[in-house]
């Protein structure tokens, strides 16, 4: 089944964008989820100069790199972080993406405020013109309180809308959800949109996310389901090492080749 495999820039949280791209382009990958997360990850952002911005667009262009996807991630319970979130729609679509991630709550900052799943799906129909407009998909992220399939098909459901959809996060729902990613995602796979490869190591509350396949995740299982239920989502690729990083921008090269070589050996074409 082809799909597009991606590689998240998250992976290279602490380091610059530029070297986030290269690092991508040399593992042999053709696309990248921009990350856009305030307080946390800003590597593109809408406060950025256009100049740098524009610098950004023609580096990918260089590396033959393809930005399908942006992590945009903000509080959609929270009304007032709406119009940043609307900001993070544009500025994805001036990069062409196709897909804005976000998690129902803040991924990185201090939740200001919480709601209902009601609110939640009321807040996003208020998006829906706007995704529209630029003819994008917004997937909401397995993470915090909204960690399982369940919970967040339980929000799609009542936006009722093909713009949206599920970004499934295979480690957040072991991390957060404390779930089986390849039992969990049958409550919602009609609504998987878009799937974060992420692996997990250690116990089940250790933030631990190494390269694929160095955990244990079971990605031969949950691709085998993919491909019997007919789903081709996207696939965008997040290592998020442990507390203490990385230790080097070569270990996360290194990670990301390593995850570009798990996958080939399971028959996956980048």
């Amino acid at each position: 089944m082809e799909r597009i495999i991606g590689v998240n820039s998250n992976c290279y949280h602490g380091y610059r964008i530029e070297e986030a791209l290269e690092g991508i382009a040399a593992a042999g990958f053709h696309y990248v989820e921009l990350t856009a997360t305030k307080g946390w990850t800003e590597h593109v952002f809408p406060s950025q100069s256009f100049e740098y911005l524009i610098q950004v667009k023609e580096r990918m262009k260089k590396l033959g790199l393809a930005p399908f996807a942006m992590s945009g991630h903000c509080n959609l319970m929270d009304k007032e972080r709406l119009q940043d979130f609307i900001m993070n729609i544009r500025l994805a679509a001036f990069f062409g993406c196709d897909y804005i991630v976000s998690s129902v709550g803040e991924a990185h900052l201090e939740d200001k405020d919480k709601g209902s799943d009601e609110l939640v799906a009321e807040h996003i129909r208020m998006l829906l013109p706007y995704l529209e407009e630029y003819q994008m998909s917004l997937v909401l992220e397995s993470h915090g309180e909204h960690a399982t399939g369940a919970v967040l098909k339980g929000i799609t459901d009542r936006v009722d809308s093909p713009r949206v959809g599920i970004n499934y996060d295979t480690a957040n729902v072991i991390f957060y959800g404390n779930v089986d990613p390849v039992s969990d995602m049958d409550s919602c796979m009609g609504d998987i949109r878009y799937m974060h490869l992420k692996d997990k190591a250690g116990e089940t509350k250790e933030w631990n996310f190494p390269a694929l396949g160095k955990g244990t995740v079971d990605f031969p299982e949950i691709f085998k389901k993919l491909e019997k239920s007919g789903n081709a989502c996207p696939f965008s690729i997040e290592i998020e090492f442990t507390p203490e990083g990385p230790g080097s921008l070569e270990a996360v090269n290194q990670a990301v080749r390593d995850s570009a070589e798990y996958l080939k050996s399971l028959g996956m074409e980048l």
